[in-house]
């Protein structure tokens, strides 16, 4: 028995080491490695895929990989590509700035990873930083400047899986840190490719969470090759402002809807002259967006002033819908000044522009806290000089059919002269109308002579068409 377990003992001694156990050791002590060697470790595992992957080693050259990232530049022992030793830059272009001393201490590990990692290798590194609670801004950045970097010079089906792996994972990113103007840019690659339905929607749902920091330039984006409805993409737009809405950008904050809506105004005016965009476009793309994105509607009224004076053929029924975007109680004075004497314009929105203004003069002659002072009667002329003359002259003007309008006593404050100046552009308005109907009458007596003097309906119909716009 001794023998035995002498012999056990000895021959105990004389195995060799387990490669298995040795493999696991040096697995284990892979994070103390220097990070060049882990990044050769990385591109190494990517040429055993799929091997690699399903022993677990992988994940584990991964795991010490982004342990690296996390800690310091100079902990790291960066390579001689890292951006104290070699000017590290944000942009593939050499002639861009350096990055800020604040951005590389978190970004140093860009150039190295861009130039090692595969379409495939980048979305599960980046998922992994982010396992591990890597910022999401640094994330997100770095995706950006992979794509600048490989982008360029590769193949379609290359640049295909780049911007899907990259979209997958920016897709899963807070709205905040991913930049709108990168976004774009990941759209105008991706105009030339077809990628995945669901990768291009979730692409256009992230530009629609962050709308409201685009640009003009940036939503005019050329149609597709082949159609020719219109010059610019009015489609894409509509699904941003679709994606913006839903994601709470109509109940969420009011200064990013009114950012959307000055935005959404100044695309309407660019794509107005535009004699290929159909009516029905451009009244789904001016009733979009809630009343509560604009504050005023007179940016609104030029465009589709301008869309009226290219698209000569509209009947009055198109013209009406396009004109049911404008609230005409946030018009100003001057906008519907113009309305009223533009005759591209249907009647009917003309009558309810003044209709409307109507009710805002009203509102205001009824608003007011308790300090509101005593209203008192002005006309569009100075005001008399002495008490009882101007008594006299609101009595022959009430008893002549005059227009009186009642404001407050003015003051210095804006509030007052923006209620006068409310105020003359009504009483402008009621004495237009009142010229319109003079003249009504006029074209009635004659409407009178002439049928007493024609014997035929022809006669009748030749003399009605001479009636002025107002009476149909």
């Amino acid at each position: 028995m001794d023998m035995v377990a002498s012999s056990a003992a000895a021959a105990e001694v004389s195995t060799p080491p387990s490669l298995v156990r040795m493999t696991e050791k040096a697995l284990e002590e892979m994070p103390q490695w220097p990070w060049q060697s882990v990044v050769d470790s990385v591109k190494q595992c990517q040429r055993l895929l799929p091997l690699g992957d399903s022993t677990g080693v992988f994940d584990r050259v991964v795991g010490a990989l982004v342990s690296h990232m996390a800690v310091a530049p100079g902990d790291a022992t960066p390579t001689s590509s890292s951006p104290e030793s070699s000017a590290f830059r944000f942009s593939c272009d050499t002639k861009s700035s350096c990055l800020s001393t604040r951005c590389t201490s978190r970004t140093w590990w860009f150039e190295d990873l861009v130039v090692v990692l595969s379409p495939g290798m980048v979305e599960r590194v980046a998922r992994a930083l982010l396992a591990k609670g890597t910022d999401q801004g640094v994330v997100s950045r770095f995706l950006f400047y992979y794509l600048k970097c490989r982008v360029a010079g590769a193949s379609a089906d290359d640049k295909k899986a780049m911007l899907e792996a990259v979209i997958a994972v920016m897709a899963d990113l807070d709205r905040s840190s991913v930049s709108c103007k990168g976004l774009f840019g990941v759209l105008r690659i991706s105009s030339l490719l077809k990628l995945a339905t669901s990768c291009h929607d979730s692409l256009v749902a992230m530009i629609g969470r962050k709308l409201d920091h685009a640009t003009l330039d940036n939503l005019l984006v050329p149609a597709p090759a082949g159609t020719t409805s219109s010059l610019y993409d009015v489609t894409l737009v509509l699904r941003f402002l679709d994606a913006f809405l839903h994601a709470g950008g109509e109940r969420g904050e009011p200064p990013r809807l009114k950012k959307v809506g000055k935005l959404i105004d100044l695309y309407l005016a660019e794509v107005a002259p535009d004699p290929s965009l159909r009516p029905a476009k451009f009244v789904e793309l001016a009733t979009a967006l809630p009343a509560a994105a604009r504050d005023c509607h007179d940016a609104l009224y030029r465009a589709i002033d301008v869309y009226f004076q290219v698209h000569t053929r509209l009947t009055d029924e198109e013209k009406m819908r396009i004109c049911k975007g404008i609230n005409y109680e946030e018009l100003s004075p001057e906008c519907c000044k113009h309305l009223a004497r533009n005759a591209g314009f249907p009647t009917r929105a003309a009558l309810q522009a003044l209709a409307s203004q109507h009710t805002v003069l009203k509102s205001l002659l009824r608003g007011g806290g308790p300090d509101q002072q005593q209203l008192k009667p002005v006309s569009s002329s100075p005001p008399p000089a002495t008490a009882k003359q101007r008594s006299s002259k609101e009595q022959d003007d009430l008893g002549g059919g005059g227009v009186v309008l009642y404001a407050r006593r003015l003051d210095l404050s804006l509030e007052s002269q923006n209620l006068r100046s409310l105020l003359d552009g009504m009483h402008w308005r009621v004495m237009e109308l009142e010229k319109v109907c003079s003249r009504m009458k006029t074209q009635m007596s004659k409407i009178k002579a002439a049928r007493r003097g024609a014997a035929g309906a022809g006669g009748r119909r030749a003399t009605s068409r001479s009636l002025p716009r107002m009476c149909f």
